[in-house]
């Protein structure tokens, strides 16, 4: 056993469960488990459409269980798994029935609100959720928070943000009296707005700090992302919306700051890599061995900060609104983006018409916090149906 292993006496092995495998935060959970095999043994293993990548990690891991959400390769898994003793699944429902399998912690990567569902699945088994699909908790806040507290499932924040800030607060004997996220800033930072009407999406999927899927890069790049984390915080961390604000830091060193009513303020600090918060999920409450850079102050010479400009990223703005407009506006503003920015991939709108479109279908908001998951998906079914009549 490698020194490393020995930081980590699990006893035993803790039972994983990765919903959402071959993405970039399936895959570094994965990376980790690699580098401390004998503490991990996993019980199932999902993918939307990379039908390769899922075959290839379930004859690496031997999952009890191995999901693909699109049916169409569900044959195909099945025969590239056949005699291996591996249980294959297909389509949405079958998701659910991995979520929901016997583990001790999970981590819910699904992109978008098509991972709710799953997510409630593990909640309600029970045990660790490592939650990274944050529009789980952005459309379904309250519901979250119900399962959770009503099935004892203990809720682990990976983001980085969030994972930073729930480092901080965790043995805290005094709730914050703030919390300041923060952002990037994205790739387009400097931009006019007459340059940011130019942007095309092969740009706004490269960030420059984090290496990421393309929905949540354009969601950097608009802000977005960091509004619906600021949606996110409110949930996780019980606070108003006047607590919670954003700063930009280009360096991502910084990952939050967490202030206190005596005029501290902590700060969490560490190298742009998802392996830090992730194992420190992954091992709770004890801490893993990874293979992130050491941080080094005194090379990094200085670290910069500045307000966001909400003016060139109207989208942070549409986001604080939806917070403080609380009920189903969360909600609809996660679906719209998700719908804006499926466009802007796909050319169909400009990188700037990304916000008109949120905007146009938040004052739809009835103010009514939707109750039950059948409550969401159908406000979600709803917008998705307006914006096509409206958007064309």
């Amino acid at each position: 056993m490698s020194a490393a292993e020995k930081l980590l006496p699990l006893t035993p092995p803790r039972r994983i469960t990765v919903l959402g495998a071959t993405g970039s935060i399936g895959s570094t959970t994965l990376s980790l488990i690699r580098q401390h095999p004998s503490h991990y043994v996993i019980e199932a293993l999902t993918a939307q459409d990379n039908i390769d990548a899922l075959i290839a990690l379930a004859l690496e891991f031997r999952p009890a269980m191995a999901v693909i959400g699109n049916p169409a390769h569900g044959a195909r898994l099945k025969d590239a798994l056949q005699g291996t003793g591996i249980a294959t699944g297909s389509g949405p429902e079958a998701l659910v029935d991995a979520a929901a399998r016997p583990a001790d912690w999970t981590i819910a990567a699904i992109i978008g609100i098509a991972g709710l569902r799953p997510t409630l699945a593990a909640i309600r088994r029970g045990g660790i959720l490592a939650l990274a699909n944050k529009e789980s908790l952005v459309a379904a806040g309250a519901l979250v928070q119900r399962e959770c507290m009503a099935h004892g499932t203990t809720l682990l924040p990976v983001d980085s943000e969030h994972n930073a800030v729930f480092q901080l607060v965790e043995r805290a004997h005094t709730p914050p009296a703030r919390v300041t996220l923060t952002a990037s800033g994205g790739p387009f930072r400097q931009l006019s707005l007459a340059e940011l009407a130019q942007v095309t999406p092969q740009q706004a999927v490269r960030h420059p700090n984090w290496s990421m899927g393309a929905k949540i890069s354009v969601d950097s790049a608009t802000l977005m992302n960091k509004g619906l984390e600021l949606i996110e915080a409110q949930y996780l961390f019980n606070l108003l919306p006047e607590q919670l604000d954003v700063l930009v830091h280009p360096q991502s060193i910084i990952h939050c700051l967490v202030h206190y009513s005596d005029g501290a303020v902590l700060a969490q600090m560490s190298h742009p890599d998802m392996a830090v918060p992730i194992a420190h999920t992954l091992a709770w409450p004890q801490r893993m061995a990874t293979q992130a850079r050491s941080l080094d102050l005194a090379a990094l010479g200085r670290l910069e900060f500045e307000a966001p400009d909400e003016t060139r990223f109207p989208c942070l703005s549409l986001a604080r609104e939806a917070m403080k407009m609380g009920g189903d506006a969360p909600l609809i503003l996660n679906t719209a983006n998700e719908v804006a920015v499926a466009r802007f991939l796909g050319g169909v709108i400009g990188f700037d018409d990304i916000a008109r479109q949120i905007a146009s279908v938040l004052r739809t908001s009835t103010g009514k916090t939707p109750q039950t998951l059948e409550d969401i998906e159908e406000i979600d079914h709803t917008i998705r149906q307006f914006l096509q009549r409206t958007s064309g």
